[in-house]
């Protein structure tokens, strides 16, 4: 794989002839809309197939995977663009497999029900575990169900585990101080929830659950960990893995800090553990990425506390647009994905440029649209961060990578995972 940087004056025609593979497949590969219209600074992915098929007239998917020994799974990771289409067509070329030489990985990525079915079924054959978003907790121990019965269904279709995401978070994504140590701190209560938990599971059909833990500091350490270990004794007995997903307590106050938790307990009792700090449709900033090396200073701690194996790395793919100056507690910016920031560059004539601390790329521009001229910053993710950030998971020997969120496809960055990594299946595969 080759991550290429678009360059002053070159094309999608260029780029092709300089690496001998043609226009049509790179638009393909990296899911560009405006091939024509390349921003210098932009990332193409380039990939060179270890086997390829032309189609015959009278082919279907099935019987070409069958013929060369692939799944219907693996064909359609290595040619998303076919999720899209009804018909394959005499003369295109399908890719059948990258490298055979490839490390296990096992990914996961949250959703809301609501997700776009198309984008669904598209991110679906790349996808370990689905983690459907959200189920609240109550300060009673009840819970609050959505509307995921289709959603489970098709992830099965697709050979994906459909996980139960509990948090104790309001509907817009809110923090609730009361319902979580209501939970905490009353046995009473947790045993409820743990019930009605369990009811979910088997009246939905979920594979487990996924609890998200905010709010994880010294003083309470050892509540959390009691009650996973409640909860996991309990879910597991009846055959349902836990997983957790943990908010880290880092500020960034007086530069790169985070407070020490003792994780042990929770890591021995929890099934998998992703760190995490959710992006929304909006942030407060402030408007910079973490650099890799705090990453790494954070990364280097936790696996003295929890084994490596048991460890997803969080990756959040959201960008942001921030208006300078930034005025903490006032300034908010607006979320962005990797494809609309980069539409963004284009309208503004911006050159994307990359922070090479932060593994991020970013750009600036300037707003007159108001009449007065506002500058503006835009941090987002490309096929150079989302490479760095998976590669530390083979570094670290991490079970895999947690992804917030997949609501859209971002294609290079299943193009980068996928080229490189075979990507793991728990449950058979009942697609046709």
């Amino acid at each position: 794989m080759i991550i290429h940087v678009v360059q002053p004056g070159e094309t999608i025609y260029s780029i092709a002839e300089r690496y001998k593979i043609s226009a049509a497949r790179l638009v393909q590969d990296n899911g560009l809309t405006t091939p024509n219209n390349l921003v210098v600074g932009q990332t193409i992915v380039i990939v060179y197939p270890e086997q390829t098929y032309t189609v015959q007239e009278g082919d279907s998917l099935i019987g070409i995977a069958d013929a060369h020994g692939v799944t219907l799974m693996q064909l359609l990771r290595n040619n998303p663009y076919l999720s899209d289409r009804e018909f394959i067509y005499p003369g295109e070329t399908i890719v059948v497999r990258y490298s055979e030489n490839k490390s296990n990985i096992t990914t996961n990525g949250y959703a809301y029900p609501f997700i776009n079915e198309d984008i669904l079924r598209k991110t679906l054959p790349f996808l370990t575990y689905l983690s459907i978003f959200n189920y609240r907790a109550t300060a009673e121990g009840g819970i609050i169900g959505i509307d995921d019965t289709e959603i489970i269904q098709i992830a099965k279709e697709y050979g994906v585990a459909p996980i139960m995401l509990l948090t104790t978070l309001s509907s817009r994504g809110e923090a609730n101080l009361e319902v979580a140590f209501s939970i905490l701190y009353n046995q009473e209560i947790q045993d409820r929830h743990i019930e009605n938990m369990l009811n979910i599971l088997k009246t939905k059909g979920y594979y487990g659950v996924n609890i998200t833990f905010q709010y994880i500091n010294v003083e309470n350490q050892l509540y959390y960990t009691n009650f996973l270990i409640k909860i996991t004794n309990r879910l597991n007995s009846e055959g349902y893995p836990v997983f957790v997903t943990i908010n880290p307590s880092i500020n960034y106050e007086n530069g790169f800090t985070f407070e020490k938790v003792d994780y042990a307990g929770i890591g021995q009792a929890a099934d998998g553990v992703t760190f995490l700090s959710y992006d929304w449709g909006y942030s407060f900033g402030p408007p910079t990425p973490i650099a890799f090396s705090e990453v790494r200073e954070f990364l280097d701690y936790a696996i003295t506390k929890i084994p490596t194996e048991k460890i997803y790395a969080g990756l959040p793919v959201i960008g942001y647009d921030w208006q300078l100056p930034y005025e903490k507690g006032i300034s908010r910016a607006n979320s962005l994905n990797a494809d609309s920031a980069i539409s963004l560059a284009s309208n503004v004539n911006a050159i994307i440029q990359y922070d090479a601390a932060s593994q991020a790329p970013y750009f600036m521009y300037v707003d007159d649209s108001s009449g007065i001229p506002t500058q503006h910053i835009v941090w987002f993710k490309d096929a150079r961060s989302i490479d760095a950030m998976v590669k530390l998971v083979e570094e670290y020997g991490f079970r895999g990578i947690s992804i917030w969120n997949i609501m859209y496809f971002f294609s290079q960055m299943w193009l980068v995972i996928n080229s490189q990594y075979q990507i793991e299946k728990l449950e058979p595969e009942i697609f046709t």
